[in-house]
């Protein structure tokens, strides 16, 4: 079975920089679009970033400068870079990856468990 792991997250500070990477493991065939997604306290989750497979990117705009996503299709991981931190970028970062699994009909969207990034002084 397909398993997204993430990692990376934690307390930090007003200004600082956080790395959240995310691991693909399974039976995994090819992995298109990939991405990040969070849910704030009181918030509906939201896409923050995202990746095809060809490294065309998409950020949302409140994110745009800051984050920077990245992929290695070799390694079936994905990365958000995230500089400039404020209290309003603290939520639950989760990983998303749409895969073809090995003997699959079509892709299917698979989700991490999310990792808790908290900026807060």
């Amino acid at each position: 079975q397909v398993q997204l792991v993430e990692s990376g997250g934690g307390l930090v500070q007003p200004g600082g920089s956080l790395r959240l990477s995310c691991a693909a493991s399974g039976s995994i065939f090819s992995i298109n679009a990939m991405g990040w997604y969070r849910q704030a306290p009181g918030k509906e989750r939201e896409l923050v970033a995202s990746i095809t497979s060809g490294g065309s990117t998409n950020y949302e705009d409140y994110v745009k400068r800051r984050f920077t996503i990245s992929r290695d299709n070799a390694k079936n991981t994905v990365t958000l870079q995230m500089s400039s931190l404020n209290p309003e970028d603290t939520a639950v970062y989760y990983c998303n990856a749409d895969i073809l699994t090995r003997g699959g009909f079509f892709g299917m969207s698979y989700w991490g468990k999310g990792t808790l990034v908290t900026v807060s002084s």
